[in-house]
């Protein structure tokens, strides 16, 4: 109930949250993480990036790996996966304000690939496609401000926007460059590869 008494009035008071943990204050020196500790660090930078559970990315990490390409064509080949999921298109062209929404949106139902409906967010989108929004689905109040929120995004060069159409296209496959990830994609598959 958090009710305050005299000892609140102190700085014995229980409910003032310390910036320490409880118990004896030890100085402790900060130690290097280990090789280990600095891919794992890596692998959950990219995973939580893309908005993937464990199982699904080590799917693509091992897909990379069993093609047998070089390590800088398999970083590429790893991103242009990555980068050509639905969920992570519907997010860069502007639909949603985050990966997470864009997968429920898609798992919703409210999107068309090429005019056919798709509602699995790991669909992997390909050079030429078009994806827009459902007509019926324009209409619904989480879409009313999308107008304004597309006029002020810019999609990356890879992704052409129409406006008007409520509509993206994939111009071409992501480069490495455009897409920036958060963490040194070689040490993914050092860790992977143990």
């Amino acid at each position: 109930m958090f009710l305050k008494g005299e000892r609140c009035l102190s700085a014995k008071c229980s409910i003032i949250r310390k910036p320490y943990p409880p118990g004896q204050k030890k100085k402790r020196r900060a130690r290097a993480l280990s090789e280990y500790g600095k891919e794992l660090r890596e692998k959950q930078k990219m995973k939580n990036w893309y908005n993937l559970r464990e199982r699904q990315f080590k799917k693509y990490v091992k897909s990379v790996l069993n093609a047998g390409a070089k390590v800088q064509d398999a970083s590429t080949l790893l991103i242009k996966i990555l980068e050509t999921r639905l969920d992570n298109v519907v997010f860069r062209l502007g639909f949603a304000s985050s990966r997470s929404s864009a997968r429920q949106m898609i798992s919703h139902g409210h999107f068309l690939v090429n005019g056919k409906p798709i509602n699995i967010p790991s669909y992997l989108v390909k050079k030429g496609d078009k994806i827009g929004l459902k007509p019926k689905s324009v209409k619904m109040a989480l879409f009313q401000n999308l107008p304004i929120v597309l006029k002020k995004h810019t999609p990356p060069g890879w992704l052409e926007m129409s406006i008007e159409k409520f509509e993206g296209k994939v111009l071409r496959y992501p480069t490495y460059d455009e897409a920036t990830p958060p963490a040194e994609v070689s040490s993914i598959f050092e860790f992977y590869s143990r």
